[in-house]
């Protein structure tokens, strides 16, 4: 469940989870962290995503994360909820599955990560379900309503464990600072290349593990062996033929070692006509 209706206020209202990091939207970026989930409940105003999720929206729009939550919530049969925000650009696979191993272990009422600074955070969680709605019937009943409540008021009712994941896993984009921050280090950090490689797949709609090692040799021997302008086209190429044999990664793995294995005979014939003493001996 994804709490994509917040008012953004230090954002200026600005409709933050369309907001881009790397190319791609904050929202999509939560998104592709867990891509394994049977149902995907985003709460907020309706808008293109990256693959298909189920909307909701909590009464009144704005009412804050527990009405939120217990409109999610009611989308959903799963027992277990992965709870998180909608501007987290750094969040990855592996704090989700940490999350989630975390709750089966221990079986409490949830597990949640801490900052770096030790502070608890409700949205990058995992709640089991039937704690979680019992929490929020309780407190409506208290209250007479859950708008404008603080998650507090849920999370002191659960049972909750704790996990230190990476420390960027909670980053959250609340400010145009935090906006500017993520975007320099998407460009800064060693995994530009992977960023890079995940937002044109989202961008073309394609699902699919590429070994992006195999495709920079491939384009390096290309240029080598034969021309500058071979290492695209080439590559190019290798995709389309991919494509034809069933687009699996296997497929383009074939496809690329076949086009190297040429591209390094090129360059062996190559080498044998600047020297042809040499290839007659």
């Amino acid at each position: 469940m994804v709490l994509a209706g917040g008012a953004a206020k230090r954002l200026r209202g600005a409709d933050k989870p369309g907001l881009s990091v790397g190319g791609r939207a904050l929202l999509d970026r939560v998104l592709s962290a867990c891509p394994d989930a049977a149902t995907t409940v985003v709460v907020g105003g309706r808008r293109a995503t990256a693959r298909p999720v189920t909307w909701a929206r909590e009464e009144p729009a704005g009412g804050g994360p527990l009405a939120a939550l217990d409109a999610g919530v009611r989308h959903t049969a799963a027992g277990s909820v992965l709870v998180l925000s909608a501007d987290l650009p750094f969040l990855g696979a592996p704090t989700v599955a940490a999350l989630l191993a975390e709750v089966r272990r221990t079986g409490r009422d949830g597990a949640l990560c801490t900052d770096a600074d030790g502070r608890d955070q409700p949205l990058v969680a995992v709640y089991r379900a039937e704690p979680l709605r019992r929490g929020l019937a309780a407190i409506a009943a208290e209250h007479g309503s859950l708008t404008g409540l603080p998650l507090r008021r849920l999370t002191r009712r659960l049972d909750l464990t704790r996990i230190s994941a990476d420390p960027l896993a909670s980053f959250d984009c609340d400010t145009w600072e935090d906006l500017a921050a993520a975007r320099a280090r998407i460009r800064d950090h060693g995994g530009v290349l992977d960023e890079w490689i995940t937002a044109v797949k989202d961008e073309l709609g394609i699902e699919l593990d590429v070994d992006t090692g195999v495709l920079l040799d491939l384009a390096r021997d290309a240029a080598h062996g034969v021309a500058r302008p071979a290492a695209p086209l080439t590559t190019f190429l290798v995709g389309y033929a991919a494509a034809k044999a069933g687009g699996e990664g296997k497929d383009v793995v074939d496809a690329a070692r076949k086009a190297a294995a040429l591209a390094n005979r090129w360059a062996a014939e190559a080498g044998a006509a600047d020297n042809p003493k040499n290839d007659a001996g």
